[in-house]
């Protein structure tokens, strides 16, 4: 009768699935933007804090319309069988183990400074339970810096397979006992000592989500292993204040579990995994903050610059330097990978003009400037929070969590963006061409193209004989076209503002001094530019020694300013921050100089730049050098920036703050103490997008139809059938791994057939050398569209002559990514959309799927039945 009810339980959660997924499919072929007028979807949109465990009924009760944190499992569980709710799924969240590297204070012993102790942890962690036990099926067990669903894992899975790193605690504590025997310890009543006195580990656990469980998890596993741990729960802020912003050998904690957001997908990772593995790019311990312990790696800094930089020939080179980063990433083992959570977003069921972006869902940056329920002018959108004591509204060095980011997005356009679907960069708002003559050539740079001499304080000319790799004109001119949200021009000067910025900042010994880790952390990447050129009002040439296989990744690196705040408030802040030094950009040099962490949302900090703004406008004084070009035209004088300052400061009177920029809604009101922030639509009329210009829907995945396996036999060909669909060309890769020792034996693409079919075939001496045994046929199915791949696994038992007729094989599904697919694989073949009349036809496969699961129940259940009485 257990079975039963448990089968049944399944049955019921598919169904649900299945109808919630179709009711999304629904919605979006119903989608009509609600009006033509230039701006967003609605006139108000609100964000508002509601705790993660009351949103599903306030949800239900009507007080918001979407959640932009992820439910917790149970939660979504139970929504799934509510009519009036639609569930948003995503990989947005991942989850790691952050170790402290730090040597510990003489006389002590910090087991995570010694690499192996660290490598143990990677055997330690059972990912597989935390996916399913904790996450109930709703995560994908992680090793890497990627997530298996994500594209560029097809890079490095046979290198991740080959690993095996799986969760074996007895190999892992033998690990540790060799290491920390080595390092002067000695383990006493089951407990490391050294020099007398316990091995105690300070654990920084977050508490907002399934952390908490995760992280009691990890500390039952230390325990086992020999360490005292002392746990220390913590919300988002502190946690964060206490981790990133101390000096590692200071040891106020030892690890730490991480999470982290993810914003829109790519297609070909090249800042990912420089920031979780390699040192120079300020997200390793140390943080590159002056007088802080460092933890260095050359290796993997000199690998990571030139993947950054792109200097590599073609793809294959740029694949091996990837594996090798990732190789060197996992033997270093600072970051232990756990999972990527299936982050759950609850909306009502109307709510329309959602874009499902393939890692973010609904909270990238297409949804709320299309989103509407039918008949109303207004979106409440509820989150974890609005404001927490981390939350710094600056462009330089804040925006720097979730909370302030979600809202940000629908403030400011920028130039480009990552689409949702194939992760690779396009316009959003400055158009570009690319002329490149990488990766072996050069391109002349004009003479008249200028750098900024930080010495001189003036722009100069390159001269003579300057080459780069590539060249990129940006068109600015549909920014240009209309104002900023305070009702000034945006003009080329704010372009040149935000260059100057950039190099100032990190080649000005000053100012270095001040903001070092954002100095840093820059320069590797101003280094690689070699020129600018306005060309006209609208366009500007730059010149940059990068060069990628795929162009827009070339306008992404090349695009030089973010055109986020206008330029009189980069530079009310500059002054702020570098001559006044009465604040700081970021949160390390704030805490070193004992000054403001800048957030101009918040009314102290808002009322100092506020302050400096009356200054410069009482002195008539304005950045002249960085307007003036050296062939004499000049970017703005005295009267603009006089209207400017009037305008910034206008601003500050009407909203309390001084966020101001170009996006879609302007924001009206931000209330730290009740979380709470009240956006406003800004309709100038010559805005250049209105609701629909941005929709993008829901993606078609990639689904596997039918899989057909040969009998594997020692010396005789194997082929296995596989059919697929999905959205552009499609693809198929395999690997055949011995599921004893996870040896990878072959490996290849499959071969096309037809559209949609592919054929994997070993010769007999392939299969010669093969063992009887079992083993695993993974294959990885991608597309030109996606920047998402879709995995299987097929078990093959290598023996006895298998039948004549191929048999149809069961697959394995490893991921909760198969539940956005349909749920049950068909052989008929399935008509074009545009045969579908009446229902969508993923709503029928949903129920024909759930009704076959049904009838299988029962059917299985009844012969049980028969079966217990006979017993």
């Amino acid at each position: 009768m257990r079975e039963s009810k448990l089968l049944a339980s399944v049955v019921l959660i598919l169904l649900a699935f299945a109808l919630a997924l179709n009711l999304t499919e629904m919605a979006a072929a119903q989608y009509q933007p609600p009006t033509d007028r230039p701006g967003p979807a609605v006139e108000r949109l609100y964000f508002k804090q509601f705790d993660v465990d009351r949103a599903p009924l306030e949800l239900e009760a009507g007080a918001m319309d979407l959640y932009y944190f992820s439910l917790k499992i149970a939660a979504a569980r139970a929504l799934r069988e509510k009519e009036n709710v639609q569930l948003f799924e995503a990989p947005a969240t991942t989850l790691s183990l952050l170790l402290n590297p730090a040597p510990a204070p003489e006389g002590q012993l910090n087991p995570f400074s010694i690499k192996e102790v660290r490598q143990a942890m990677q055997r330690l962690v059972d990912r597989d339970f935390v996916a399913r036990e904790i996450y109930l099926g709703q995560a994908l067990p992680m090793v890497t810096h990627l997530s298996p669903a994500d594209f560029d894992y097809l890079t490095i899975y046979d290198l991740v397979w080959g690993l095996d790193l799986r969760y074996d605690p007895e190999l892992a504590r033998d690990q540790i006992r060799q290491a920390m025997t080595k390092a002067g310890a000695e383990l006493v009543d089951g407990v490391w000592h050294y020099k007398g006195q316990p091995v105690r580990l300070k654990f920084i656990i977050r508490v907002e989500d399934e952390r908490r469980e995760l992280g009691d998890l990890i500390r039952a596993e230390l325990t086992k292993a020999g360490f005292q741990v002392e746990p220390i729960y913590q919300p988002f802020a502190p946690a964060v204040q206490a981790v990133y912003s101390s000096d590692p050998a200071q040891m106020g904690w030892h690890l730490y579990t991480e999470g982290w957001g993810r914003g829109a997908p790519q297609r070909y990772d090249f800042g990912t995994i420089n920031s979780m593995t390699a040192p120079w790019l300020g997200n390793m311990p140390g943080w590159r903050e002056v007088g802080f312990w460092q933890y260095e790696n050359k290796e993997l800094d000199e690998l990571g610059q030139r993947l950054f930089r792109g200097e590599f020939k073609d793809k294959a080179e740029r694949d091996q330097m990837y594996r090798e980063m990732t190789r060197l990433g996992l033997e270093e083992s600072v970051r232990i990978w756990v999972a990527t959570a299936m982050s759950t977003f609850p909306a009502r069921a109307d709510l329309q003009g959602v874009t499902e972006d393939l890692v973010a869902g609904p909270r990238g940056i297409w949804t709320l400037r299309e989103a509407y329920v039918p008949g109303r002018d207004e979106l409440t959108v509820g989150h974890a929070w609005v404001w927490t004591e981390r939350t710094t509204w600056n462009p330089v060095g804040g925006l720097g969590d979730v909370y302030s980011v979600d809202i940000w997005r629908n403030l400011h356009d920028p130039p480009l963006w990552n689409h949702p679907f194939t992760g690779i960069p396009q316009p959003f708002r400055a158009a570009y061409e690319v002329e490149t003559a990488g990766p072996d050539g050069k391109l002349a740079v004009p003479p008249d193209a200028v750098m900024w001499d930080v010495k001189r304080k003036t722009w100069r000319p390159v001269g003579e004989g300057v080459t780069a790799t590539s060249k990129v004109t940006f068109d600015y001119s549909r920014y240009f076209q209309a104002p900023w949200h305070h009702g000034q021009p945006i003009t080329m000067a704010d372009v040149l503002y935000s260059v100057y910025q950039s190099f100032d900042l990190a080649y000005d010994p000053d100012k270095a001094r001040i903001e070092i880790a954002m100095a840093a952390t820059s320069r590797p990447y101003l280094d690689t530019f070699r020129g600018f050129r306005v060309v006209d009002d609208n366009h500007l040439e730059v010149y940059v020694d990068f060069w990628h296989f795929e162009p827009d990744y070339i306008a992404s690196y090349a695009s030089p300013a973010g055109l986020s705040m206008p330029w009189e408030m980069l530079y009310a802040m500059d002054v702020l921050v570098f001559e006044q030094r009465r604040a700081a950009y970021s949160d390390t040099a704030a805490a070193r100089f004992n000054v403001p962490w800048l957030s101009l949302v918040m009314d102290r900090d808002a009322r100092l730049v506020r302050r400096v703004l009356r200054d410069l406008q009482d002195r008539t004084t304005y950045p002249q050098e960085v307007f003036s070009l050296p062939d004499g035209r000049k970017l703005a004088d005295a009267k603009a920036a006089a209207a400017r300052y009037g305008a910034a400061l206008d601003w500050f009177d009407r909203y309390g703050h001084l966020v101001i920029s170009n996006g879609p809604f302007i924001l009206a009101r931000y209330d730290p103490p009740a979380q709470f922030a009240e956006l406003h639509a800004f309709r100038d009329p010559a805005y250049p997008f209105k609701p629909g210009d941005h929709y993008k829907g829901r993606p078609q995945p990639i689904e596997f139809v039918d899989t057909e396996v040969g009998s594997l036999v020692p010396g005789e060909p194997f082929e296995a059938k596989v059919s697929l669909r999905g959205p552009g060309t499609l693809a198929l890769r395999y690997l055949l791994v011995d599921a004893a020792t996870r040896e990878v034996v072959a490996q290849g693409e499959a071969e096309p057939v037809t559209a949609g079919e592919f054929a994997m075939r070993l010769d007999a001496g392939a299969t010669a050398r093969l063992e009887v045994g079992l083993y695993q046929l993974l294959l990885a199915a991608y597309s030109d569209q996606l920047a998402q791949m879709a995995e299987r696994q097929v078990e093959l038992e290598v023996g006895l002559p298998a039948p004549a007729t191929p048999t149809a094989v069961p697959m394995v599904t490893p991921s909760p990514a198969a539940t956005v697919e349909t749920p049950a694989a068909t052989e008929a073949p399935t008509p074009p959309p545009a045969a579908r009349p009446g229902v969508p036809m993923g709503l029928i496969l949903g129920l024909v799927a759930a009704i076959a699961i049904v009838g299988a129940g029962l059917a299985l259940w009844w012969s049980r039945r028969r079966r217990q009485r006979k017993d």
